[in-house]
């Protein structure tokens, strides 16, 4: 008796399913490390959302329940770090400095970055090709953070977060910030954890302003 034929066609559209015996991970994760393969394999700007949802096996409106943009992936366990801020630095000991105080906050946010967890991107981004929108992504988000620091430092010194000196530790402990994670991530497999890097970045810094109006 002849058996029937099997149709082993397959429908291009069909996205892929992940391996069988892969622990399971997040949608998040999952478009993350798609997005990470195509930025390598094709490059940064050619490489669209839907190259990347398609790649993770989910829908695009999978995608922008994580990300608003295509550089915001990147910067997940960062984005998650720094919703901790305000928080931290509402519960800041009160006799620190304005500036010891956000040094602190951001150190005590970064401890989970260490040998072992370095943000892909501090470390690859020379394999991308396209530079100018990852920066502007990783400035943004810093950036974002002095509306936080602004505010928590002009209730600090009893001025409006509208004058200059609010403005500027604001601004110049984000640099610092900045600063520190680079020099963290470029120091290879000695860099220890992120933490004190940030706060010898923050320590010159501490010279300059006082608590004073």
């Amino acid at each position: 008796m002849t058996q029937p034929l099997t149709d082993k066609r397959t429908t291009p559209e069909e996205p892929p399913r992940p391996r069988r015996g892969r622990p399971r991970v997040s949608s998040r994760e999952m478009l993350e490390e798609a997005a990470l393969d195509l930025f390598i394999e094709n490059g940064y700007a050619k490489t669209t959302i839907n190259h990347i949802t398609r790649r993770a096996g989910v829908s695009r409106g999978t995608f922008f329940n994580y990300f608003h943009a295509k550089g915001d992936v990147f910067w997940g366990q960062v984005d998650e770090s720094l919703a901790h801020l305000e928080e931290r630095l509402a519960a800041s000991d009160p006799s620190l400095s304005v500036v010891q105080a956000i040094g602190q906050a951001f150190a005590d946010i970064a401890q989970d970055f260490g040998p072992g967890n370095v943000p892909w991107i501090l470390t690859n981004y020379s394999l991308l090709g396209s530079l100018s929108e990852i920066q502007a992504s990783a400035v943004s988000r810093f950036a974002a953070q002095t509306h936080t620091l602004r505010h928590f430092a002009a209730s600090r010194l009893g001025v409006s977060p509208e004058s200059e000196t609010p403005r500027i530790i604001a601004y110049s402990t984000v640099s610092a910030v900045i600063a520190a994670a680079q020099i963290w991530a470029a120091a290879g497999n000695e860099r220890g954890h992120l933490s004190p890097y940030i706060l010898h970045a923050i320590e010159p810094l501490e010279h300059g302003f006082k608590d004073d109006k």
